[in-house]
């Protein structure tokens, strides 16, 4: 079931992907491979497999929200607009938040996407 909006709480090793409406929310979690070799490089590889598992999920939704770190945030950031630049225009802002529960997680997307709605003049779906 795919939803017009998520939020996505995410580090180096794992993201929660939320899809929500007004009533619904469908959770879902990747989690990061670690390959340990000594071929170099390995480490960046895993991170772009990592970070095309969470654009995978987020196919078909409108409006994504990513939050986390800022340090996770910008390395995303960084390989949606290389790699996967269809995912990157669904993508309308990034925040930098600790380790909220998916109840204020659900919560803070919402209100982002009640003011980013209305700056846009889109009607929001919610």
């Amino acid at each position: 079931m795919s939803m017009f909006h998520a939020v996505v709480w995410l580090d180096h090793q794992s993201a929660k992907v939320l899809q929500f409406d007004e009533a619904h929310v469908q959770a879902e979690k990747v989690k990061a491979h670690s390959h340990h070799t000594k071929q170099h490089g390995s480490a960046v590889r895993s991170e772009h497999e990592f970070f095309g598992e969470v654009c995978d999920a987020l196919n078909g939704i409108e409006e994504v929200l990513v939050v986390g770190s800022s340090t996770a945030q910008s390395d995303f950031k960084h390989y949606a607009d290389k790699h996967r630049p269809q995912t990157a225009k669904h993508i309308v802002g990034y925040e930098t938040v600790d380790h909220p529960t998916e109840n204020q997680l659900i919560a803070m997307a919402k209100q982002y996407f009640l003011k980013y709605d209305r700056m846009a003049g889109t009607p929001s779906p919610m």
